[in-house]
Order: structure tokens, then C-alpha cells, then sequence
């Protein structure tokens, strides 16, 4: 399980690295247009901070019980792709309704805090 958590968390930081270098670079002016430059700059930020977070999942994994890490892990991705993802598009397209889902990406990577934290103490 370990290496399957390292393997998504690296894919999840290149991704990252490639999604924010587009940022600044090919999606400038995009950004720019809609004032969004510092929101996706939030996105991306948040993208990699639990990019970390899950190579960090994956060196603990023999210190923390499976299922705990397995929804850690699982919550953790979720956030990305909720909290990241809505922020991404919101910036590149002006769709403020988007913000409304933004929330449940962090509501997501606080449950992973919490289940590595309950994982660990178990």
C-alpha cells in the first residue's frame, strides 16, 4: 500500500508543478482577465501541500493501521480534486458558483488530518 500512496502522491506533484507552471505561464492573461491569479495560486498551494501530505502517508505506513491510512489517503485525493480542482476552474472560467464546492475539498482534507491523527494513535 505504501508504494501505491508514494507512486498517486508523485503523480499528484507533478501534476501540480505542470498545472501551476501553466498558471503562470499559459493561462497568464486568463487569469489576469478575471482577477483569479491569486485564487488559482491557492489552488495549486493546496495541490501540493497534500501532494506532500500523501508521500508522507506512504513513509508512515507501517506506523499507522491500514484502514486509517487507506482513508486518509482517500480524503486526501478528494480534497485535491474537489478544493484544487473548483478552484482551478473557477479562475480559468469566472464561474463563481464554483466557490460554493471549494469548501468541501477543505471539509476533505481536514478529514485526512483527522484520520492519520486517529490512525497514529490507534
Amino acid at each position: 500500500m505504501s508504494k501505491n500512496i508514494i507512486t498517486i502522491g508523485a503523480v499528484i506533484l507533478a501534476l501540480a508543478v505542470g498545472i501551476g507552471a501553466f498558471g503562470a505561464h499559459g493561462l497568464k492573461a486568463t487569469l489576469e482577465s478575471f482577477g483569479r491569479v491569486a485564487t488559482f495560486e491557492t489552488g495549486v498551494k493546496y495541490h501540493f501541500y497534500h501532494g506532500l501530505g500523501l508521500l508522507l502517508l506512504g513513509a508512515l505506513s507501517d506506523k499507522v493501521e491500514g484502514s486509517w491510512l487507506k482513508w486518509s489517503a482517500t480524503f486526501m485525493i478528494l480534497g485535491i480534486i474537489i478544493f484544487s480542482g473548483s478552484l482551478y476552474i473557477l479562475s480559468v472560467t469566472g464561474m463563481n458558483w464554483l466557490g460554493a464546492i471549494t469548501p468541501i475539498g477543505g471539509v476533505g482534507f481536514i478529514a485526512a488530518w483527522v484520520a492519520l491523527a486517529i490512525g497514529a494513535k490507534k
